[in-house]
């Protein structure tokens, strides 16, 4: 099994569960994308086979820079433009060079990782998805069909700038999105929603979580075992547009102090000085710390969110950009948690959200509700099960 992904933790750690449970079952198995970024998210006994590296001057950090004050439309066309389709160009040859020297039986291709299934369909490897989100799967421009439009366009550009275009016959374009054989959906339908039907070679697998690298000399010992306790964290790629946010997240900690432990994952530049019932740190162990918590407050992250209701936690979302307001419908409406505004959110907004589902009991029963859902769909094993019964 090859796995082919882009240099995003959100997207590499699911696969990092599901290569481990295919390497115990004695498959060998690879991943293929930027060596550099690749090397810092996997474990360190992964074969990496390299295709890609920096994007433009200055890299990734220098898109990332470009990236993160972006809004809605601006942010997809920067995603698709400056990102998605470049990633792609960059990676085909190391992907076709992965292929024919690991000879894989399975490429599994992530969402972003446009290269792998264009390889993929080139050399004639059987591919499959890995939807490391649940956006792209619930038609996300329907409401804004000229931006789909758009989509659609950069997707056919980049088929036929490889010589991938529909045949003639074909009724319509295939879309390197998504596999005919196999999607793998790391999430639920209680979670994603049950009002679409969808092909039974879509297979919900619920999270898949794998290793992740230590995070330093986490406080254990301060945590207040007589408030509740509270994660705030925007993920690893938007820290930098939060610092308008920061201050109204300890203008909610000051209104809840007498009852709430804040445990705010944030560089402490942008936040300042802190109260000392705020416990501030630059990263956190977040699956560990998760069963030490009452709630979480998030960017609505695909990778947070499940991690938070794989827990039975409610959450508090704030979504920022790209497919973050799709999930943070899909939490408000499974009635898991509230949506607030991440760029003109209050203190008052933040309190009065955090205290809807730390006293409500509805949150956390909808949170539990769909913790059993994700149990019940296996996760890296029930995605070994269906990788391994491929035709």
């Amino acid at each position: 099994m090859l796995f082919t992904v882009p240099p995003l933790a959100g997207h590499v750690n699911p696969t990092v569960a599901v290569g481990a449970e295919l390497a115990a079952r004695g498959h060998e198995i690879a991943w293929t994308g930027p060596p550099s970024a690749l090397a810092r998210l996997l474990p360190a006994q992964a074969r990496i086979l390299p295709a890609g590296e920096e994007l433009g001057p200055g890299g990734y950090a220098a898109l990332h820079e470009s990236w993160r004050d972006l809004r809605g439309v601006g942010a997809l066309r920067f995603l698709w433009e400056e990102a998605l389709v470049p990633l792609a160009r960059a990676m085909v040859p190391g992907v076709a060079r992965a292929v024919r020297a690991f000879g894989p039986d399975v490429l599994v291709a992530d969402q972003q990782a446009l290269a792998g299934p264009l390889v993929a369909r080139r050399l004639g490897v059987p591919w499959v998805t890995s939807a490391s989100t649940s956006a792209e799967l619930t038609r996300p421009f329907a409401d804004f069909p000229k931006v789909g439009e758009w989509v659609a366009g950069q997707i056919s550009g980049l088929l036929a700038e490889f010589g991938a275009a529909r045949d003639p016959g074909d009724r319509a374009d295939w879309d390197p999105r998504f596999s005919e054989r196999l999607v793998l959906v790391f999430s639920t339908p209680e979670l994603v929603g049950r009002e679409q039907d969808f092909p039974p070679h879509y297979a919900f697998v619920g999270p898949a979580f794998g290793a992740r690298p230590p995070a330093p000399g986490f406080p254990w010992l301060r945590l207040d075992p007589a408030r509740r306790r509270v994660l705030v964290s925007l993920g690893t790629l938007n820290q930098a547009a939060g610092a308008r946010f920061y201050g109204a997240v300890l203008g909610a900690a000051e209104r809840l102090a007498e009852d709430v432990q804040f445990v705010l994952a944030a560089p402490a530049a942008l936040v300042g000085t802190v109260p000392g019932h705020v416990l501030l740190q630059e990263s956190v162990p977040q699956l560990e710390l998760l069963p030490h918590l009452d709630a979480v407050l998030c960017h609505a992250g695909h990778n947070t969110v499940c991690e938070a209701l794989a827990h039975g936690l409610p959450l508090v979302v704030a979504p920022i950009r790209d497919d973050q307001p799709i999930v943070a419908r899909q939490v408000a409406l499974a009635g898991a948690g509230v949506r607030v505004r991440f760029g003109r959110t209050r203190a008052e907004e933040l309190r009065d959200a955090l205290t809807a589902v730390l006293d409500d009991p509805g949150p956390r029963r909808a949170a539990r509700r769909i913790q059993a859902s994700f149990a019940a769909a296996g996760g890296a094993a029930a995605a070994a099960d269906r990788l391994e019964k491929l035709p």
